[in-house]
């Protein structure tokens, strides 16, 4: 299937065992966390079978992340000093995040993931030994003490806290970013995702919440997080923001927002869709 054509909802399926032939593949090249692009190619697609062959760039690690029609995609990991072959050129994943759909930068973000892991786990953290890929799953295992290890997520909540029609959003305090934003924050050993949420807004502004409702989970790779999303309802207190994690918090009118996330992360989503609700 000729990438162009090919609706990545609806044609890709996940796997783990590559087939054995093929005519066509693409591969998804990184190299110290970056994505390799072709130099004038908007939007951005995979290297074709023949350009990740005639590339100049070796493999230090291949893996399988499905089929697209008939067609394999793999993530490629190479050397993090390789230099950019003549036509190519290596970005960001941030740099994806407002230049591809959503379908394309998950394949992108899974790929990456896959690769961090992979690079992260080939010793075991139990024993020290090495580690091999398993043929039947996505795992690795100890090759003395048969420990396995699975990709890594870190579940994480984020809400949007809402009262009357306005919407409490902060600014991070670890990010030079100038934006305000949903409050969120990573879930802890024998908590709920509910709990978390209470938790969290009340950790990082100082108010308590209820009425949650989720709303829709999002997987964000910086690096390994998976997103529940929630609106929750004001109920007391008043903003106390916590200064190690937020460098300003406030309420706004919903017709009045500061400078808001960008519409391909679920902070946007729940944003935009509280104020299509509230119009």
């Amino acid at each position: 299937m000729d990438w162009e054509y090919a609706n990545i909802v609806e044609d890709f399926q996940s796997g783990v065992a590559a087939p054995d032939s093929h005519d066509n593949s693409y591969h998804i090249v990184i190299s110290d966390g970056e994505i390799l692009c072709i130099d004038g190619q908007y939007p951005w697609r995979p290297l074709n079978q023949d350009e990740w062959r005639w590339c100049g760039l070796e493999p230090l690690s291949s893996h399988y992340l499905g089929r697209i029609g008939d067609a394999p995609i793999f993530a490629e990991e190479v050397d993090p000093d390789a230099e950019e072959p003549d036509g190519y050129e290596f970005e960001t994943l941030w740099g994806f995040l407002t230049t591809v759909d959503q379908p394309v930068f998950d394949l992108i973000g899974r790929a990456k993931q896959l690769v961090d892991w992979h690079q992260h786990h080939h010793f075991c953290g139990a024993c020290g030994g090495v580690t091999s890929t398993e043929p039947t799953d996505r795992s690795r295992k100890c090759e003395s003490c048969d420990l396995s290890f699975y990709p890594r997520l870190a579940p994480s909540i984020i809400v949007l806290v809402y009262r009357g029609e306005e919407l409490l959003l902060a600014k991070n305090a670890n990010t030079q970013a100038d934006f305000y934003s949903t409050l969120a924050g990573f879930v802890e050993p024998g908590e709920s995702i509910e709990e978390t949420v209470h938790r969290e807004v009340f950790e990082e502004v100082g108010v308590k919440i209820k009425n949650l409702k989720y709303f829709n989970s999002q997987s964000w790779p910086f690096p390994n997080s998976l997103m529940l999303g929630f609106f929750a309802e004001y109920d007391s207190g008043e903003i106390n923001i916590q200064e190690e994690e937020i460098a300003d918090a406030q309420w706004f009118h919903y017709k009045d927002l500061p400078n808001n996330p960008a519409m391909m992360s679920i902070s946007g989503w729940l944003i935009d869709d509280h104020i299509k609700r509230m119009g």
